[in-house]
């Protein structure tokens, strides 16, 4: 078979999402990307989660071109492909409709960083891009996707090897990390933060946002120059 590795690999984070409860039916995908070959593999589209193998993962081009496999890819392909080509160092792509991220894109809303689990994973709220323009959404729905969330990080300064997460406004949440594996984590962590954050709301509408210290003393115990959170040679 080849591209053995990426196949097994988006199958392996594919059936991740159903086990973490982040999707329903058929409502997400993950890719796995060879940066050396210039292309990834993405779950096809609407084939249920119990009837994947590594043998239907699609192999597509970082321009969206399918490379092999006898299946349509995910609809959202473009969307990755767009990512992959202009971000260089992400390996791997989810995108699920996990219910309280999603209810947070389709409130428009960032997630405030209200407690020291946000900031494990991110200094800053966790970005929702404005809904897509007209225009675009007249364009190429899927592509535009891709750039609808690139724009958000430039508009907003973040750097998407910092920020590995973000909800697309009245779509839903995508997340990314170094291969599939880590950005199915991440996608669990976006998940577990926004229904913490929801929950939080629901408590005392009126919550603080974390204070700067705690932000830089959780954040830096596992991302810092000195972190020391968990053991050095364990993977």
């Amino acid at each position: 078979m080849n591209y053995r590795y990426i196949r097994e690999a988006a199958y392996e984070a594919n059936m991740q999402l159903p086990k973490l409860g982040l999707v329903l039916f058929t409502f997400g995908n993950v890719s796995e990307a060879d940066r050396d070959k210039g292309v990834f593999a993405i779950k096809p589209s609407g084939v249920p989660y119990e009837q994947l193998s590594p043998e239907k993962m699609v192999i597509v081009d970082f321009d969206g071109n399918k490379v092999e496999g006898s299946l349509n890819p995910s609809s959202d392909t473009l969307t990755h492909a767009v990512l992959y080509k202009h971000w260089e160092e992400i390996g791997g792509i989810v995108h699920t409709h996990s219910t309280y991220a999603t209810a947070w894109a389709q409130s428009q809303r960032d997630i405030p960083i209200f407690g020291t689990t946000h900031a494990d994973y991110n200094t800053v709220d966790i970005p929702c891009a404005p809904p897509m323009s007209d225009e675009m959404i007249q364009g190429n729905y899927e592509y535009e996707t891709g750039f609808q969330i690139i724009n958000c990080f430039k508009e907003r300064g973040l750097d998407y090897k910092e920020v590995e997460m973000i909800l697309v406004g009245n779509h839903a949440p995508f997340t990314w990390g170094k291969n599939a594996t880590k950005a199915v984590h991440n996608s669990a962590v976006l998940e577990q933060i926004a229904k913490m954050a929801f929950l939080t709301e629901q408590i005392n509408p009126n919550a603080p946002r974390l204070k700067d210290a705690l932000i830089k003393k959780h954040y830096e115990r596992k991302h810092g120059p000195d972190s020391y959170y968990g053991q050095p040679d364990y993977h």
